[in-house]
């Protein structure tokens, strides 16, 4: 499958099997037409793999390792290795996709970038590439998420950017893709909009999953180096899906890795008390593409929630939508409290304070150990948490505290 998967999807129109395209506005149709024949032409050319090579080796840090968790696979059986993405320049994977973004921004000419951020790693990642490339940045971000992920505000702001709150229906992720849209209409032809997830009309799944594929193709060249094999089991969080895409790539033609796409179950299965897209979902349009769609009464996105920002967007990848479909990936939920558990127990037994984005990942990967005790099991740990301490302690308060 993977041999010409990555040429077969998308098709030219942006499309994996029923899902993606392009549903958008006419005065947007020649800018992304603009932007998908640039990626096509620029990707591939010597001088911009050589450059974006550069930065990910002398500037990013790369590659990051992968590393063995001796005292929780002691703990809970198996074999637990992370994929070591907190350790990325900026502490999270978003960096992957940004510097590739702006990068290609620079050779289309333009002058800003706009974006959308919801754990507000996206944000910091797109403000520290805005200011490598010396461009303007503006982030939309909202006041929910403002309050919850208040350490990664700052530092966008320290780092030159715009912060832009939005403060209309609920006041998160899905508020701030709609408002970083409507500034882009304004002026596309100088501004570059710069999605945070592999989803969006295309070009922007594809580009994403293009340049996050990197997380996959050194976790499986690490792994077999470590082992002699390659993992049982990879798992990794999903709410738009970029992290999960970067590292499933390079195993989907692997009939003995199982992957597992893990939703937030938040407090609840109820609607609007969680964000399992992919669980709960059906087909439906939401920011210009198709994909599986939690939907209210009148089949407009739904409301949604999670503990972890990154995490509540009532949709998903149009790729991660078809490979449901084709049953080639696993998806779960895990809860708010299971993550916040799992947030904990990694960091006393291991040293690692994950995100809680990635701490659905780690909880997964807990059962997944426990069930399958003889197994090995990669999680793509998608960034570090810095950016939850002050939310995890004001909500949760520490686990000794409750004894």
């Amino acid at each position: 499958m993977a041999n010409n998967y990555f040429k077969e999807y998308p098709n030219k129109d942006g499309f994996f099997k029923e899902y993606g395209g392009a549903f958008i506005p006419p005065v947007l149709e020649t800018e992304m037409e603009k932007i998908t024949d640039a990626y096509y032409a620029i990707s591939k050319s010597h001088k911009f793999i050589s450059e974006l090579r550069s930065i990910r080796k002398h500037y990013q840090g790369r590659p990051t390792p992968v590393y063995f968790c001796n005292r929780l696979s002691e703990k809970y059986g198996g074999r637990i290795y992370l994929k070591r993405e907190d350790l990325n320049h900026t502490g999270a994977h978003k960096l992957n996709h940004c510097m590739g973004e702006a990068l290609l921004a620079k050779y289309l000419g333009k002058k800003k970038l706009i974006a959308e951020t919801g754990a507000g790693q996206h944000g910091v990642a797109l403000a520290t590439a805005a200011a490598y490339f010396g461009l303007e940045c503006e982030i939309h971000m909202g006041e929910v998420d403002i309050i919850k992920e208040h350490p990664n505000v700052i530092r966008m702001k320290i780092l030159g950017a715009t912060v832009v709150p939005v403060s209309h229906g609920l006041k998160t992720l899905k508020e701030a893709v709609d408002s970083a849209f409507e500034a882009y209409l304004k002026d596309p032809l100088n501004t570059m909009y710069c999605i945070g997830s592999v989803v969006g009309p295309h070009p922007f799944p594809m580009m994403v999953r293009d340049f996050q594929r990197i997380v996959g193709i050194e976790a499986r060249e690490q792994f077999f180096e470590m082992t002699g094999e390659l993992p049982d089991k990879v798992v990794a969080c999903v709410g738009g899906g970029s992290n999960a895409m970067g590292i499933f790539s390079a195993f989907l033609d692997d009939a003995e890795c199982a992957l597992y796409g893990v939703e937030p179950g938040g407090t609840s299965l109820k609607y609007g008390e969680h964000a399992a897209t992919i669980t709960l979902g059906k087909p439906g349009i939401i920011h210009g593409f198709k994909c599986y769609l939690l939907q209210d009464e009148k089949g407009e996105p739904g409301a949604v929630y999670s503990v972890a920002s990154g995490l509540d967007y009532p949709g998903v990848g149009p790729e991660h939508s078809m490979l449901k479909d084709l049953k080639k990936v696993n998806y779960s939920t895990i809860n708010d409290q299971e993550a916040i558990d799992a947030f904990y127990e990694i960091s006393r037994l291991e040293g690692v304070i994950p995100a809680l984005e990635s701490a659905h990942a780690v909880a997964y990967a807990f059962k997944l150990a426990q069930e399958f005790p003889k197994t090995s099991i990669l999680v793509n740990l998608s960034g570090r948490g810095d950016k939850d301490i002050d939310f995890v302690i004001d909500k949760y308060g520490l686990p000794e505290d409750k004894k």
